[in-house]
């Protein structure tokens, strides 16, 4: 489980507490989504997004304090310099020599010269990865859970640990022998290998417990499911 501490989107209405729930949570019925199983009990069922009564659960947002920090450091590095030099001249001293050289390069290489290009190519992606940081809320391996209610803490699941949830519920099915999930926003792929049993048969349950773990994860946004099975080789 994963915290909410990098907070909603900056400007967003959204500001109720946040909290860490036990990993515990997502492998068993108190995810609080789908029926519950036989003899564990009765859950409710949690609306999802797109249905009446759904809360909308917002992804988490990245404090961004790695991006931030390093551009601010370069941005107070490099104008510290400039000013530097600029105070040095005014003050009757003579301005450096890559400050000069610099100047002069500007003013006569051309604007398809291949350094200017270069230049202004990496100014560009460099502004448009900030951009993409500031505008983007980050946190892809965290999952937002539902929510009962407006006032209902908010909560996500890592997505490792989604996975390992996974991968436990497929290998407790009968014949399957190795089983490997990988958990997206949109899709989960679950793959495995049997090495007893009809397939079909492993197949069909495999997906059922499949299908019944990714409802009791309690996600926001239940993802689509893909199970792929295969007959394991001899000899491995």
């Amino acid at each position: 489980m994963s915290d909410g501490t990098p907070g909603p989107r900056p400007g967003s209405e959204e500001s109720e507490p946040t909290v860490r729930l036990p990993s515990a949570v997502a492998t068993g019925t108190a995810a609080g989504a789908g029926t519950a199983e036989p003899g564990h009990g009765a859950t409710r069922r949690i609306p999802q997004q797109g249905e009446p009564g759904a809360v909308r659960a917002r992804r988490f947002w990245s404090s961004r304090r790695v991006p931030a920090a390093v551009t601010a450091a370069a941005i107070l590095a490099l104008g510290g310099l400039f000013l530097y030099d600029v105070a040095s001249v005014r003050a009757g001293r003579k301005a450096m020599y890559w400050r000069k050289k610099l100047a002069d390069e500007l003013a006569t290489r051309h604007l398809d010269d291949t350094w200017i290009i270069l230049g202004a190519s990496v100014s560009a992606a460099l502004g448009l990865w900030l951009l993409v940081l500031a505008l983007t809320p980050g946190e892809r391996s965290v999952l937002p859970m539902a929510r009962r209610g407006p006032d209902a803490v908010r909560a996500g699941l890592d997505r490792h640990a989604a996975e390992l949830v996974l991968r436990d519920r497929a290998m407790e099915v009968s014949g399957v022998r190795w089983a490997r999930a990988v958990v997206k926003r949109r899709r989960i792929k679950l793959r495995a290998t049997s090495h007893f049993r009809d397939i079909d048969d492993v197949r069909r349950d495999l997906t059922e417990a499949a299908e019944r773990a990714v409802r009791q994860l309690g996600l926001a946004r239940q993802p689509r499911l893909t199970v792929r099975l295969q007959r394991a080789e001899k000899g491995t």
